[in-house]
């Protein structure tokens, strides 16, 4: 009998390993953005793992995630509470909008998929920022002093988990979508030398 199972083929693994890899370039090319504390810095590098969802399906996504914080690792400056946080945003975006677009593989689908995971790794990043993230950059940051980074910019901010909500969250669906315009813009070139079709 014949496994309904997809194979693992030696091009995705190279796929795979390509794209973390560059994954792993984009977290350097990262900037501070206007409406933001200094210490939170814009990327893309969640852009190689959404492409190779598309492409490849949505495990090899959260590979790709996981690659590439595993490869930060070796440079980290937060003991590995970053990466796991990265890892876990990551892993929230690319596997909703890689299952998505499985079962709908047209233009639409990618959309939707893109928008689903775009809206889980918003939401998450409250949870990882408030539980994961925020614990950590306290024994090197007084909480008071995060506050008032957020403070600095709106005032009306009262605490570090209103600021979250109310900055991390909605950056969080914007460095999503930035990722999600790029890829709807290359990824129709891309994805036939990703998966091998000539």
């Amino acid at each position: 009998m014949v496994s309904a199972k997809p194979r693992v083929t030696t091009r995705a693994l190279v796929m795979t390993a390509m794209l973390s890899a560059i994954g792993f370039i984009l977290m350097f090319c990262n900037f501070a953005v206007p409406f933001m504390p200094d210490f939170i810095r814009l990327d893309v590098s969640e852009l190689p793992a959404l492409i190779g969802a598309f492409s490849l399906g949505p495990v090899y996504g959260v590979v790709i995630c996981l690659v590439k914080n595993l490869l930060m690792l070796t440079q980290t400056s937060t003991g590995g509470v970053g990466e796991l946080s990265n890892f876990l945003l990551g892993a929230m975006f690319v596997f909703p909008a890689g299952m998505v677009y499985q079962h709908m593989k047209t233009r639409k689908g990618a959309i939707i998929g893109s928008l689903v995971g775009a809206v889980c790794m918003a939401l998450g990043s409250c949870i990882t920022n408030i539980f994961i993230v925020y614990p950590v950059y306290y024994n090197f940051m007084p909480k008071e002093a995060i506050l008032g980074a957020y403070q600095a910019i709106i005032p009306a901010m009262k605490s570090v988990e209103q600021s979250i909500i109310c900055f991390n969250m909605p950056f969080t669906f914007m460095k999503a979508m930035l990722s999600v315009i790029i890829t709807m813009l290359v990824y129709k070139r891309i994805s036939p030398v990703i998966k091998g079709i000539k």
